[in-house]
């Protein structure tokens, strides 16, 4: 875990904090860590243009709830959906053929387009074999994302065979994370 070193003086007394932050691995790390110990993945496809984007990393990807439960419930990927990675996904390979290195903008990875993503950021969550669960497009904050981290965690959402059992799941929802 990745964690950063704060020091503050306050009346000659230093105190020390530690900044966690969460553990991204790439996506292909994060289907080999589900063969040996299985568990649900959670992607944030983004790209280095995109506003919304940044917001997400500051604001909810820094909430220290956010983090905790993230850490401990998925394995977290990054991804750029205008990178140029090589990934192996369901026994095929994507890359980002019209890439071109130091250009704002770039063309769009296969895999991003494989995966449906049409919006950034998109949050997509896997299940523990690495088959696409659910997308989620835009920005939320940690209050607004924290259902939805659960639910696909817990496999809660399996039981929505209805948008009425999803509406009165979302009403009675109680949420713990700040922010």
């Amino acid at each position: 875990m990745k964690k950063t070193i704060f020091a503050f003086f306050l009346f000659g007394i230093t105190v020390t904090t530690q900044a966690q932050t969460i553990n991204w691995v790439t996506f292909e790390q994060a289907l080999e860590l589900q063969k040996k110990q299985p568990k649900k993945i959670f992607m944030d496809v983004y790209t280095d243009w995109c506003g919304p984007c940044k917001m997400l990393d500051r604001q909810t990807f820094g909430n220290a709830d956010v983090i905790k439960y993230i850490n401990e419930n998925y394995y977290a990927v990054k991804f750029n959906a205008e990178g140029n990675e090589t990934v192996t996904y369901q026994e095929k390979t994507f890359s980002n053929p019209g890439y071109v290195a130091g250009k704002s903008r770039n063309s769009v990875h296969q895999l991003t387009r494989a995966l449906g993503v049409s919006a950034y950021p998109t949050m997509l969550f896997f299940d523990e074999t690495g088959k696409l669960i659910h997308p989620l497009k835009g920005f939320y904050k940690p209050k607004d994302i924290e259902i939805y981290l659960k639910i696909f965690a817990s496999d809660d959402y399996k039981k929505f065979d209805t948008q009425e059992k999803w509406q009165e799941y979302h009403a009675n929802f109680k949420g713990t994370f700040a922010g």
